[in-house]
C-alpha cells in the first residue's frame, strides 16, 4: 500500500490498535509516507474526524475501528475516497467484505470469517424492468389468446413476488445469525506485522509489538486459548529467526541491544515490578482461585505461601531485592504448590523483552502499563494526551514512561480487586433470571476508573469469574454478566457492559451486542452506542429499570 498521497491514520483506544499503529508508523517511515494520526475513542469521535479531514485526504486507515458497521452508510463519503480497515472485532459487514473499490480490509488469509454468500444477501432490481416489458408485449392477436397470456403473466408475477417475499425472509434469517455474535479475530498488530514481514520490512520492534498486541486479547479475555497458543506458535518463530544471535558475539547484550525470548512464565501480573504477595493478591485467577476476599481464602494463601517454603519476609519485599537463591528456581516451587491448591493454569506461554543487562519486561507487564496510561484518571486533560502517553511508552526509548504506566497499573489491579471483593461481600452479584446483574453506585472508590471502557470489562470479567469460584449455585456459574457503573452524574448517564458466561469450553462470543440494541429499541430507552464494541453502551439512568426488565425478557 504504497502512496505518493497523505493518509489519515484513525486508530482506537485498545493496546492492540496501538501496537498496529506503531508498526505501520515504522513502515510509513521506511517509505517516506506523511501521513496525520487521529486517535477516536468511539463512532462520534469517527465521524467527526472523517468530516474535518475528509477534503484534504482521500486515504483512510482505521485501525481496529469500522469494521463492524456499514462504512459507507455511515460516512457517506465521496467516490474517490478509499478506507483501508484493519479490524479484529467480527463479524465484519457485509458490504464491507462485498465492497471491493472504496474498502480494502487487511485480515489474515487462514481467519475464517464466515461470510453469508452474496447472492443470499444481495440481489439486482430486474424484476421492475421485466414488468414493464411484459406490458408492452401484450399487444397480442386474438382476444382470447390476450386474456390467456395476461392470466400466464398474473400467475408469474404472483410467484416472483412469493419467491421474492420468501427471499427476503431467508436473507434477514442468515443476518440475523451471521451477526447475532460479537468475537474478535487476529490481533491488528499480528495482521500489520504480517504485512511488514510480507514486505521484508520487519524488524524485532515490530514484533515485539505484534506479541503485545496479541497479548492484550489474551489478557482482556477476547480470545480463547486455543487461538492464542496458535498465535503464540506463529509468533514464536519469527522470534528465534530475529533473536537467533550467537551468544558469544561481543555486541550480544551490549547496552542498547533489545532481545525477544520465548518463556513458560508464571500467570500472575506485574510479579516482577511488584512483590510476590501484591501480585498473589492482585492476579484475577489466583486471586479468584484461592477466594481471598474471604477470611477463609486469606488462610490457604497463607498455607500456600508455607507450602512453597518461602518466608513472608522474602515474598513481602520487592521481587528484584529478593534472594537469588530462591529466585533460581522460584516458578518450579510456584507451579508445583498452585496445583496442589487447584491451580493447574498458572504456566503461560508468553514472551519477555531485554533491554542490555538491566531491563527486562514481560509482554503482559508491557499491556497493563500501556492501558492504564491509556485510560488514567489522574490528570484531567484532553483525552488525546493519555494516547500519545501510552503511545510514546511502547518505544523503546521511553522507559521512564513506561515505569509510570507500571505503577499506574498497580494501582489499577489493586482498585479492581478491592472492588470484586466488596461486591461479593456485599452480595451486590444479583441473578436476573437470564443473566447476573450488578451495578456500582456513585461513591464507591474508584467508581471514576470504572466509567472507562477497558478498566470495566477488566473488572467485570474479573468479578464474574470471582463469583462463579463463590458462588454454591450450580444455575448462577453457567450465566454471562451484564455489570453497570455511572459514567457522567451531570447528565445522568451510566455506563453498561454485557459479558458471555465464564465456562472451561467458552468461545469468547457474545450476544449482547444486539441484545442491547433490541432492548433499547423495544423500550426507546435513551441509550448511546457509541464503542466500538457493541457490548458497551452508555444510557440514561432513569431509562436504565425498563431497559434491563426488556433484557430479561428478551433472553428468557
Amino acid at each position: 500500500i504504497l502512496f505518493l498521497q497523505r493518509v489519515l491514520l484513525l486508530v482506537a483506544s485498545d493496546v492492540d490498535a496501538l501496537c498496529a499503529c506503531k508498526i505501520l508508523q515504522a513502515l510509513f517511515q521506511c517509505d517516506h509516507v506523511q501521513y496525520t494520526l487521529v486517535p477516536v475513542a468511539g463512532w462520534q469521535e469517527l465521524e467527526t474526524a472523517f468530516l474535518e479531514h475528509k477534503d484534504q485526504f482521500k486515504y483512510f486507515v482505521l485501525i481496529n475501528c469500522g469494521a463492524n458497521v456499514d462504512l459507507l452508510e455511515i460516512l457517506q463519503p465521496e467516490e474517490d475516497t478509499y478506507f483501508f480497515v484493519c479490524d479484529s472485532h467480527r463479524p465484519i459487514n457485509v458490504v464491507n467484505v462485498y465492497n471491493d473499490t472504496q474498502i480494502k480490509l487487511l485480515v489474515k488469509q487462514e481467519d475464517d470469517l464466515d461470510v453469508p454468500a452474496y447472492d443470499d444477501i444481495f440481489r439486482d432490481e430486474e424484476e421492475e424492468e421485466e414488468e414493464e416489458d411484459s406490458e408492452n408485449e401484450s399487444g397480442g392477436s386474438e382476444p382470447q389468446e390476450k386474456r390467456r397470456r395476461f392470466e400466464e403473466e398474473v400467475i408469474e408475477r404472483t410467484m416472483k413476488r412469493r419467491q421474492r417475499r420468501e427471499w427476503e425472509a431467508r436473507r434477514r434469517e442468515i443476518l440475523f445469525d451471521y451477526e447475532q455474535y460479537e468475537y474478535h479475530g487476529t490481533s491488528s498488530a499480528m495482521v500489520m506485522f504480517d504485512l511488514a514481514w510480507i514486505m521484508s520490512k520487519d524488524l524485532n520492534d515490530m514484533l515485539w509489538w505484534a506479541i503485545v498486541g496479541l497479548t492484550d486479547q489474551w489478557v482482556q479475555d477476547k480470545i480463547t486459548q486455543m487461538k492464542y497458543v496458535t498465535d503464540i506458535g506463529v509468533l514464536q518463530r519469527h522470534v528465534s529467526r530475529h533473536n537467533h544471535r550467537n551468544e558469544d558475539e561481543e555486541n550480544s547484550l551490549s547496552i542498547d541491544c533489545m532481545r525477544i525470548a520465548f518463556e513458560y512464565d508464571l500467570r500472575l501480573a506485574l510479579y516482577q515490578h511488584w512483590s510476590l504477595y501484591e501480585s498473589l493478591c492482585n492476579t484475577c485467577y489466583t486471586s479468584a482461585s484461592l477466594k481471598l476476599w474471604s477470611v477463609q481464602g486469606q488462610k490457604r494463601l497463607q498455607e500456600f505461601l508455607a507450602d512453597m517454603g518461602l518466608p513472608l519476609k522474602q515474598v513481602k519485599q520487592k521481587f528484584n531485592s529478593m534472594d537469588m537463591s530462591l529466585k533460581e528456581n522460584l516458578r518450579e516451587m510456584i507451579e508445583e504448590s498452585a496445583n496442589k491448591f487447584g491451580m493447574k493454569d498458572l504456566r503461560v506461554q508468553t514472551f519477555s523483552i531485554h533491554f542490555g543487562f538491566k531491563n527486562k519486561f514481560s509482554a503482559s507487564d508491557i499491556v497493563y502499563a500501556t492501558t492504564s496510561l491509556m485510560e488514567n484518571i489522574e490528570k484531567e486533560g484532553p483525552e488525546t494526551t493519555n494516547f500519545i502517553k501510552a503511545l510514546d511508552s511502547l518505544s523503546r526509548g521511553n522507559l521512564d514512561k513506561l515505569h509510570q504506566g507500571l505503577d499506574l497499573a498497580k494501582k489499577q489491579l489493586r482498585a479492581i480487586q478491592q472492588t470484586v471483593a466488596s461486591c461479593i461481600c456485599t452480595n451486590l452479584v444479583i441473578s436476573q433470571g437470564p443473566f447476573l446483574y450488578c451495578s456500582l453506585m456513585e461513591g464507591t472508590p474508584d467508581v471514576k476508573l470504572f466509567s472507562k471502557p477497558v478498566s470495566l470489562c477488566l473488572l467485570s470479567k474479573y468479578l464474574l469469574k470471582s463469583f462463579v469460584c463463590s458462588t454454591k449455585n450450580k444455575r448462577c456459574k453457567l450465566l454471562p454478566l451484564v455489570m453497570a457503573a455511572p459514567m457522567d452524574v451531570e447528565q445522568g448517564t451510566v455506563i453498561m457492559v454485557g459479558i458471555p458466561p465464564e465456562t472451561e469450553s467458552s468461545d469468547k462470543k457474545n450476544f449482547f451486542g444486539r441484545a442491547f440494541e433490541k432492548a433499547a429499541e423495544s423500550t426507546s430507552s435513551r441509550t448511546l452506542h457509541n464503542h466500538f464494541q457493541m457490548s458497551i453502551i452508555e444510557l440514561k439512568t432513569e431509562d436504565r429499570s425498563k431497559f434491563l426488565d426488556a433484557l430479561i425478557s428478551l433472553l428468557s
